[in-house]
């Protein structure tokens, strides 16, 4: 799958939970379970000190919740990616979550194999919505925003395809054109939906009724 091995940190409450994940990803060679955290606080010490690659978090627990654990490691160690994975799919806790800086979205009734494939998609920097999650992000109320006209046609086609799951090398290829003009397709996309990365662009896109 790459190169060298995946450095994973998993953030659960549940002991019997944190168990089961490590024994997922340490049968897998891609995979390196660097360490495991039972709340918040510890998720940011052990994931800045271990220096992994992907955080797995939970949203509820103690001390402090996952959302403010994504807050302070956005800060901290901007370059680490965080998977949430939950139970929970409302409103209230997907978009606070993706909002604070989180790669991805995934319920824990996810089968194994896509939890690996979304695992792997948040360490390349990809956007990966539960397709539940997305339909909450869709079906909510939808607030007044910017036009869909100002988001050009082939913005919202390169949005699309990273909602997908599509990488910029993916696009270029099906659209012609250059992985450097996908990028800059999708920058401008994120400054017209006042967005700072792929997963968040995806959900704003969504909730603005651009994707569907």
């Amino acid at each position: 799958m790459t190169e060298r091995q995946i450095r994973l940190l998993i953030v659960d409450d549940h002991p019997i939970v944190r168990d089961g994940l490590r024994a997922v990803f340490e049968s897998e060679p891609a995979f390196e379970v660097a360490g495991d955290a039972a709340d918040g606080v510890e998720a940011v010490d052990r994931a800045v000190a271990l220096g992994v690659d992907v955080v797995l978090m939970d949203l509820r627990m103690p001390r402090m919740g996952g959302v403010e654990a994504i807050r302070v490691l956005r800060e901290k160690a901007p370059g680490i990616r965080v998977l949430v994975l939950t139970t929970f799919d409302s409103d209230s806790d997907v978009l606070p979550a993706v909002e604070a800086g989180a790669t991805g979205y995934l319920l824990k009734d996810a089968p194994r194999d896509e939890l690996l494939r979304a695992v792997h998609a948040a360490y390349l920097g990809q956007a990966v919505l539960a397709p539940s999650v997305a339909q909450k992000v869709l079906g909510r109320v939808r607030t007044p925003a910017v036009p869909v006209e100002q988001l050009t046609d082939r913005e919202l086609k390169v949005l699309a395809l990273v909602a997908s799951g599509t990488t910029n090398r993916e696009a270029a290829k099906q659209l012609f054109i250059s992985e450097a003009t996908v990028k800059t397709h999708l920058l401008h996309a994120y400054a017209k939906l006042g967005v700072r990365d792929r997963a968040a662009a995806v959900a704003e896109a969504y909730k603005r009724g651009l994707l569907g």
